[in-house]
């Protein structure tokens, strides 16, 4: 769908920095390209304009004007996204959340927390931490990605097999709707049924349907104590095979997850020397984490994990004997995606099905490269049946790269689908999945998305050209 925005003039910008200052207000040359990618491939699409507002009464001005204009928005936060969500695609105003970067109030009595999205994942996580309490949802990217991004995209992370996502911990959502308007989408509570659940509609939306400048989250007791395993084995599907037994044995590891072979090489080169040796003949490795206030009943757990891998073929299992060793573990596993990157241009694929499917959605992918000619590099959330699957260009033409390699993603996620999947666990649609969406839904269910967004935004300024747009 073809959509006309109105071009940004001098007066717009003249009309911005009377709602803001002329400060927050940038049309550099810089400025424009670095607002104009986060992390997905090497997309570029330059805004016109980067404003940096500092209250919720400056953003609501900025949509009355984009939306009396007709001027295209999009709203970004740490531009740590994987699925395009916050490149402007139709130029227009980039509204940085950067400065919404405050905890507001943490309150100890009720295990919640309010929040400006700007504020990033790893330092939330270390106040409340400070406090005896957990916010679990920890991305890969959690050093550097906002709590903002993350409700957009309800992300996830190795924390979520036990905890559950971004989802599972927004309680309420301050957020500026595209004409301007300033609402709560519902209250402070951990019941909610008072009509429509706004906030679970805005959870995942990707910044189409309003401005998020607020957020409540549940919090809950940190656990006293935690274990962590490193489990080789010679079979990725093996590896695989045993993540469904230890769920069925009644263990749910607080994570668990797994990287294939090239995974771990890649990692390890980029990150830097790991204090054990990788074996030769290793080809997947289960990073396998138990938390709770009960040493001996961790114990018992992990000596119920370690039979359920030996009993699928494992070698000698290695437990983390150290705060120092463990850091090093997550490590190797936090920064496979960087390393993908940092080697080759890919197309990186967030697919999730069934955890007792992943063995043969594992073995689907390998076999759809093989007859598509390319290679691919697979790790992710194996406890939740999430599945990274990085699709290295290599030595690929651009031809095969542009116009034979989308018919191998299709099959993917037709496997997906058949296996009881879908195409995104974490990372959602934003630009570069959208049009994957017909594989697993019908066209009547994305006319009832796209009505959706209508009601919300009945000119499509915000966020255009996103999802079901």
């Amino acid at each position: 769908m073809e959509i006309k925005y109105t071009k940004i003039n001098f007066e717009h910008i003249e009309l911005l920095k009377q709602i803001v200052s002329n400060d927050q207000v940038y049309t550099d040359a810089d400025n424009l390209e670095k607002y104009g990618k986060d992390e997905t491939e090497d997309l570029v699409y330059k805004p016109e304009v980067v404003v940096k507002p500092k209250t919720v009464e400056q953003i609501s001005k900025i949509m009355q004007l984009a939306n009396a204009h007709k001027i295209s928005v999009t709203a970004r936060g740490a531009g740590t996204g994987l699925s395009g969500g916050a490149l402007p695609i139709y130029g227009g105003i980039i509204i940085s959340m950067e400065c919404f970067n405050q905890i507001l109030h943490i309150d100890e009595r009720n295990l919640q927390a309010t929040v400006e999205p700007g504020v990033i994942n790893y330092v939330f996580q270390e106040e409340v931490k400070k406090l005896g309490l957990l916010y679990p949802p920890d991305p890969a990217s959690w050093g550097s990605c906002s709590l903002g991004g993350n409700v957009a995209h309800s992300s996830g992370g190795p924390k979520a097999v036990k905890y559950g996502t971004t989802r599972d911990y927004v309680l309420n959502i301050e957020m500026v709707l595209p004409n301007g308007d300033i609402i709560w989408t519902g209250a402070n509570t951990l019941k909610y049924s008072t009509g429509y659940n706004l906030t679970h509609l805005m959870v995942g939306s990707e910044g189409t349907l309003g401005i998020i400048t607020k957020i409540v989250f549940k919090l809950i007791p940190l656990p006293k104590y935690d274990l962590l395993m490193l489990v080789p084995f010679t079979s990725a599907e093996k590896a695989c095979e045993a993540v469904g037994a230890t769920f069925r044995a009644g263990i749910t590891p607080s994570a668990m997850e797994f990287m294939e072979r090239d995974a771990i090489d890649w990692s390890i080169k980029y990150a830097g020397e790991v204090n054990f040796t990788i074996k030769p003949e290793w080809q997947a490795l289960l990073l396998v984490e138990v938390d709770g206030n009960n040493m001996d009943v961790l114990f018992n757990d992990c000596e119920t994990i370690s039979n359920i891998m030996t009993e699928h073929g494992c070698d000698e299992i290695l437990m983390a004997d150290s705060a120092e060793q463990k850091a090093s573990l997550w490590k190797i596993r936090r920064k496979v995606g960087e390393a993908v990157k940092s080697n080759s241009v890919y197309k990186e694929e967030d697919t999730v099905v069934p955890r007792a499917e992943l063995p043969i959605l594992l073995k689907g992918v390998k076999e759809i490269g093989t007859k598509y000619g390319f290679k691919s590099v697979c790790y992710g959330h194996a406890g939740d049946g999430n599945l990274h699957v990085n699709i290295i260009k290599g030595d690929l033409s651009d031809e095969v790269w542009e116009r034979e390699l989308p018919k191998g993603i299709v099959e993917i996620f037709e496997l997906c689908k058949k296996l009881g999947g879908t195409i995104s666990g974490e990372h959602g649609i934003g630009l570069v999945q959208k049009d994957y969406l017909k594989i697993v839904f019908p066209e009547y269910q994305l006319e009832l998305m796209r009505n959706i967004k209508r009601l919300f935004d009945p000119n499509l300024i915000l966020n255009p050209g996103k999802m079901v747009f």
